[in-house]
Parts: structure tokens; sequence; C-alpha cells
């Protein structure tokens, strides 16, 4: 008796849509070309100046000429003719991310104000490659964070295993070690690759004195004529981004200070924070503090401490008395998000006027150990200039960090609110706890996205179907700005239409972050992720925008944009 195989084959459904320019684009499009079939350079910065709010639009004839370059092929008689647009030429144009994009990329803010009035793109444990206790420590994460436009990188600094040189790692946790010197020559090679700010290195120091002075000579024969020295130690004011441009800047706790601080945690270390950034709880095993804060005068090199620019602490005793402000010394203080969320519910105004003239740090709790990160906003509305991050610590925390460095061309500076300045006497100051009428109205449309069925495979989101798109939006800022909205569910389309409007009401425009995400509605399970970007409303550009997604990491897709419109009242 024979026998036979029976196949059973299935057949997928995948919609083979063509893609037409949304109905918005088509009457923006007619209404300037006054129903001509094509739009001329003229015509075109017509538009630009009324629907794009593009104050000089001068490049009108240099867009017309790569957009019909996007054309899959011309025609000769069109390459003859004078150059115009087509509805389908307007629309990918509109709808190309290297011709509209969303957010200015130039540096425009006033950069020669001081270090104090502006937001610092800063890292934590910046050599950590995973978690923070047995990860492997690296200059690789320090190389990407700078390329990526960090400016303040973070390095714990410990005796070698044989008491002569010095590692970077997180104390008393299996992370293997790095070699300074291997950090340090790579800040060198990419510390402006991104931008020409300065780099602060803010350094944990559990250092013996004669192996900060070999700190300090290391420090000084890498990075030479780039090192910036504090020319006294009393300044009214820390200098400007502008002054330091492609300066290299330490700070750390004075060796005094640090010993001090040192053996204050040892007499009270129940109390203390597990992973207190500026004095490591999990430390290696050091010295007899008592000996060398007794020496610490005599041998503690003054080398070293003449390297260091920005001096740091963290708060003794009662915090009114630590945010006092000192006319005649600055400096930067360090509290964990904890430390932040009890300083902000009791001595908010404290904090708001601390932030005018001094450094502000904030770092992660130390429970976070899977290198999470918190809500950056608390720091932000109160001033706070350093708001250290997990870089590697992927997740919506990071997606909004990521987004408010959009800001200034991405420079890694970006200027605080005038309000976060000005130093109102009879406690005019901005209180962070007051309710503030709307501001500003923004009003976004999302139009359609695509991209996917050329980034992802055809099966990623679905096996037999295709997926079924939509878009949660809302604004990231203070309590009364934050809020999430999402579309409907476009089902079986790689290329969703949804064109669907929201408006979002705002009190501090200022500090706002429109966050988009893109997810598939999986109805058997959870909805997969399909993209996602956060944009300062600060820096929305007015109109028509192609909008790019970016992977859970903060990696940009090649082709997955949406096609948005933002209108400010």
């Amino acid at each position: 008796m024979g026998t036979y195989t029976c196949c059973l084959c299935f057949t997928r459904r995948f919609r083979s849509a063509e893609v037409q320019p949304p109905a918005d684009v088509r009457a923006a499009f007619e209404a300037h070309t006054e129903g001509a079939t094509h739009m001329n350079a003229d015509q075109l910065r017509r538009f630009l100046n009324e629907a794009q709010g593009e104050a000089t639009p001068d490049d009108a004839d240099r867009i017309i000429e790569q957009t019909i370059q996007l054309r899959p092929r011309q025609p000769f008689l069109a390459i003859l003719s004078k150059p115009a647009l087509t509805v389908e030429d307007f629309y990918n144009y509109l709808f190309s991310e290297d011709l509209n994009p969303p957010v200015r990329s130039q540096v425009h803010q006033d950069m020669t104000a001081p270090l104090s009035h502006y937001y610092i793109y800063t890292g934590h444990n910046s050599y950590l490659t995973g978690n923070q206790l047995s990860s492997d420590c690296s200059d690789v994460p320090i190389i990407k964070a700078l390329q990526d436009g960090v400016r303040v990188i973070e390095l714990d600094m410990w005796p070698n295993s044989t008491k002569d040189d010095i590692d970077i790692l997180h104390g008393r946790t299996l992370t293997s070690p790095v070699e300074l010197i291997k950090c340090l020559r790579s800040i060198k090679e990419y510390a402006f690759t991104a931008s020409p700010y300065p780099v602060i290195i803010t350094l944990e120091d559990h250092l013996t004195p004669d192996l900060q002075a070999k700190v300090a000579q290391m420090v000084v024969e890498t990075f030479g004529d780039m090192l910036y020295y504090p020319e006294s130690e009393s300044s009214n004011e820390f200098p400007s981004p502008e002054a330091l441009k492609e300066r290299i800047i330490i700070s750390t706790k004075p060796p005094k200070e640090y010993l001090e601080a040192k053996n204050d945690k040892e007499n009270n270390c129940d109390t203390q924070d597990v992973n207190e950034s500026d004095d490591e709880a999990w430390g290696k095993e050091v010295p007899d503090v008592q000996t060398e804060l007794e020496s610490a005068d005599k041998s503690s090199p003054p080398e070293y401490k003449s390297l260091i620019t920005i001096r740091a602490g963290k708060p003794k005793g009662d915090l009114s008395d630590a945010l006092k402000v000192d006319p005649d010394k600055l400096r930067r203080l360090s509290l964990s998000e904890k430390e932040l969320a009890k300083a902000a519910a009791s001595h908010g105004l404290d904090l708001v006027r601390f932030t005018q003239r001094n450094l502000l740090r904030i770092y992660p709790k130390g429970t976070r150990v899977n290198s999470s990160n918190y809500n950056p906003f608390v720091g932000w509305i109160h001033g706070a200039q350093m708001v250290a991050f997990n870089m590697q610590g992927y997740g919506r925390s990071l997606w909004l960090m990521h987004g408010f460095y959009k800001v200034n061309g991405g420079c890694g500076y970006v200027k605080k609110p005038e309000f976060l300045l000005k130093n109102e006497p009879n406690d005019g100051n901005f209180d962070p706890k007051a309710k503030f009428p709307v501001k500003k109205t923004l009003k976004v449309k999302v139009y359609m996205g695509d991209g996917w069925r050329v980034d992802f495979n055809q099966t990623h989101f679905d096996s037999y179907s295709p997926p079924d798109f939509y878009t949660r939006l809302g604004i990231a800022g203070v309590p009364s700005d934050t809020t999430m909205k999402k579309t409907k569910a476009i089902e079986d389309n790689w290329i969703p239409v949804w064109d669907e409007e929201f408006i979002f009401p705002l009190t501090v425009p200022e500090l706002a972050l429109l966050r988009i995400e893109v997810h598939e509605h999986d109805k058997s399970g959870k909805d997969d992720f399909a993209g996602q970007t956060c944009l300062p409303v600060s820096e929305l550009r007015q109109g028509f925008r192609s909008v790019p997604l970016f992977d859970r990491k903060g990696m940009k897709f090649k082709s997955v944009r949406l096609l948005m419109r933002f209108e400010f009242e």
C-alpha cells in the first residue's frame, strides 16, 4: 500500500497598498498652486512661509531639485523642462526626514552664560556595560556616550590589586575593572566628535594621596592644553560653555573633603543609600581613614587639588544649610533621586535658588541594580543641571533624556528657561509646586506611517497577516501637562493611515516633550513595539513634518517614519 504526504499551505495576506498623499497635503498643494498641476519655486516659497513658518524660505530651488531626485525614474522631457513639483513630489518632500525634519538641527541658544544656566547631558557610572553589580567595565560605553553628545562622564577611581595603579570600577561589586588611563585616552579621542562644548569628568575618588598624584600626572599628560585649570579657588560664576569650547574639566571632592565625607559615612553607615554615587557604599577596602585625615593637608598632592575646577560635595546635616548660596564660593552638590524627592517636597524654592549659581547633580538610587532610570523632570523643574542617567539603561526614561537633548542642535547643553534663572527678592522665584495657567496649546495631527515593510521581516509582527498599527502620543513634562492618548488601530496594513488630531494645553511648554510611540495590536497577547521618539516642544517646527522613529535603544530606524503636522496656539 503506497504512502503520501499531505502538505497544508497557508497563503499569507499582505495588502499592497497604493500610497496616496493625505487629503490635507493635497489641499495645501492646491491652495498654493491655485489648481495647477505643478508647484514652482515661488509657490513652494509661499507654502514654506505661510504653512511651515519658515521665516527665510530661500532654499525652495534646492528643495525642488533634491525632491525631484527622489523620483524612481525621471522622464527625459521632465529633465529638460523647468523643475517643478507634482503633488506626489510635494508629498515625497514632506515625508522626507532629510529635507523636512521635525526639529531644528543647529546650535541657536546663547552659549555665553555661566555653566549653571544650562542643563548638561550627564552620564552615571559611564564605564559600565550593563547592570550595576556584575557587568564589565570598559571604555566602550564612554565612547558611545560621547558620540551621542553626552557631556558629563563619571569615573569611579580605585587602587588596583597591587595598589600601584588606578582602576575604574563599581566598588564592592563583581564588575571587572578597566584601567583609568584607557578611559582618559578614549575621552581625549572622542570628547568633541559630537559637540565642541566642554566635557566634564566627575571623578569618584577612593585613592590614597600617592595615587592621587599619579592621577594628576595622567590627566595632565593625556589632555595637555585641552585641560581647563581654574584661575582661582573663588569665583562669582562658572565660565560659559562658549569660553570652554573643546576643553576638559575635572569635578570631584578636594582630598580633605573626600576623607571627611568617608569618615562621616563609616560613622553613619546604616543611613546611607546602597549606591551613593559620590561616596560609594560598595567601596573596596581602603587604608585607615583617620590616619589619612591626619595627614591629608601634608601629603595630598597640590597638583591634584589644582586640577579640580568644579568642587563637589554631598549635603551634611540640615538640607537648608547645604542649599545655602555662598556668594564667594561655587560648588556642585549631589543628591540621589530619593533625596531629591524629599528636598523637592520641603525645599523646592531653595533648590531653585541654589541652582541659579551652583550645580546640582542627581543620580539613580542604589536599588536600580539593573541600570534603570528615573523621572528626570523632577530634577529639571528644580533647575538641576546634571540629571545623571545610566546610558545603557534602555527604557522610556532614557527615551525622554534622548528627546530632551535634541534641543539646541544636540550639543549637550540646553539653556534653562528664564523663569529658573530669575533671582527675585521677597520669594519671587519660580515655585515648582505652583499651578500655572495654560501658556501655549499644541495641536498634533498624525496622518500616516511608513517604512516598516522595509526595515522589518514580513512575519515580524504577525505570521499570517499584515500588522495592526496604532500610535500612542502625549506630553511628558510638569505633572499638570503630562498625558498620553492614542489613535485607533489600523488593521492589516503596512502603511497605516490614522488621520487623527490631538490637542495638548501646556502650562510649562519650555520643559515639555512630545512622546510618540507606535505599537502593533496583538489580540492574543502583548502588543508589539514598532518604534518611538521624543521631541522637545520648544524645538518643534510648525507645519507638515516627517518624524523618524527609533528602536528601544535609541537607534534610528533606516526607513520607519510618520507624517505629522504641528500647530501652536
